[in-house]
C-alpha cells in the first residue's frame, strides 16, 4: 500500500509542529519527548545485524491476548506489552512493559532474563518517567490516571507506552481511564499505529475512545482487551460510523512498515494467538 501523507494542517501536524518549536526553544537540552521518528536510531549504525525475516523498514506484531503484544524489531529486539502472568510470549522479552490496573496487565513473578522491565507506574507512588534506549528501539511513556475497583481516583496508576522503531511511532494506551489532554497528545507527537482497549466496561467507554483516536489520528488501530461480550462488533460498528476502514485478520501476527501504512485510518482486528474465534473472549 502507498505511504500514508501527514496531516498537513490538521491537529497532529499541529501538534508535531509545537514540540519541534517546544524543542529549539530549550536548546535541544535533552531528549525529544514526541518527535518519533526523529530519534529511533541506533547509536552505532555500523554494527546492525538484521534479522532474516525483517527488514530494516518492518516489525513484525504478535497479538498474544488481552493486552499483551509481542514486537519485534529489525535488529531482534523482543518487547511485551503489559506482561503478566497469564498471558506471556513464548520467548523472554528483551523489554516488558507493565501497568498498574489489576493482575492480567502485570506480573508478580517477572521472568529473570528479561532485561528490561519497565513499571507503568511507580509502586513507591508518585511519577515514573522512562526513557531507553536499546539498539534499533526508543521506549518512552506517559502516564495518565486510573479508577480504582471502589471509583476511587488513583493517579498515575496507567503508562501509556511508545515505541519508537523501524521510522514507526507505535503507542499503547494501557488501561485506559479518561480522555487525553492536550499536553499528552502533545508528548504523544504523530503516532503511526495504536493498540486500544475497547472493553466498554472496565476501561474508556468507547465513545470516549473514539474521541482519543479521532484526536490521535492513527493509520492503525488494533483493538485489544475485548473480553466483555458484544464489545468487539460494538466498537467496529462505532468505527465504521467515523468512517474507518476495518479488516479482520486470521493470523495472530503481521509485519509492517511506514510503506505499508494505509491511507485511510484503519482497524485491524487480530485474533489472539491460540483464540477459537475474533468475538470471543481472549
Amino acid at each position: 500500500m502507498p505511504l500514508k501523507p501527514r496531516h498537513f494542517g490538521g491537529p497532529g501536524f499541529r501538534r508535531l509542529c509545537a514540540v519541534l518549536c517546544l524543542a529549539v526553544a530549550s536548546g535541544l537540552a535533552g531528549p525529544a519527548q514526541a518527535v518519533c521518528q526523529l530519534v529511533a536510531r541506533s547509536p552505532q549504525p555500523e554494527a546492525r545485524v538484521w534479522k532474516a525475516s525483517l527488514a530494516p523498514s518492518e516489525i513484525q506484531i504478535r497479538y498474544i491476548g488481552h493486552s499483551t503484544f509481542e514486537l519485534t524489531t529489525p535488529q531482534g529486539v523482543r518487547i511485551a506489552t503489559d506482561y503478566n502472568d497469564t498471558y506471556r510470549p513464548e520467548f523472554s522479552p528483551t523489554i516488558a512493559t507493565m501497568n498498574g490496573a489489576h493482575s492480567t496487565h502485570n506480573s508478580r513473578r517477572p521472568d529473570p532474563e528479561i532485561q528490561h522491565l519497565l513499571y507503568g507506574w511507580n509502586p513507591q507512588g508518585g511519577p515514573i518517567d522512562h526513557d531507553l534506549l536499546v539498539q534499533d528501539v526508543r521506549v518512552r511513556n506517559i502516564q495518565t490516571n486510573i479508577r480504582s475497583w471502589d471509583g476511587d481516583v488513583q493517579r498515575l496508576g496507567n503508562s501509556i507506552f511508545v515505541f519508537e522503531v523501524a521510522d514507526l511511532c507505535i503507542a499503547h494506551l494501557g488501561h485506559l481511564h479518561h480522555k487525553l489532554t492536550e499536553e499528552d497528545l502533545m508528548r504523544l507527537g504523530q503516532i503511526d499505529i495504536v493498540f486500544a482497549a475497547i472493553d466498554n466496561s472496565s476501561t474508556l467507554r468507547q465513545e470516549s475512545l473514539m474521541q482519543v483516536l479521532q484526536a490521535i489520528q492513527p493509520s492503525l488501530v488494533v483493538p485489544m482487551h475485548f473480553h466483555f461480550h458484544g464489545a468487539l462488533p460494538g466498537f467496529l460498528r462505532r468505527a465504521v460510523e467515523a468512517g474507518y476502514l476495518v479488516q479482520q485478520a486470521e493470523d495472530p501476527r503481521f509485519v509492517v512498515s511506514r510503506a505499508s501504512l494505509p491511507l485511510k485510518t484503519t482497524v485491524h482486528v487480530m485474533q489472539p494467538e491460540g483464540g477459537n474465534g475474533i468475538f470471543n473472549d481472549p
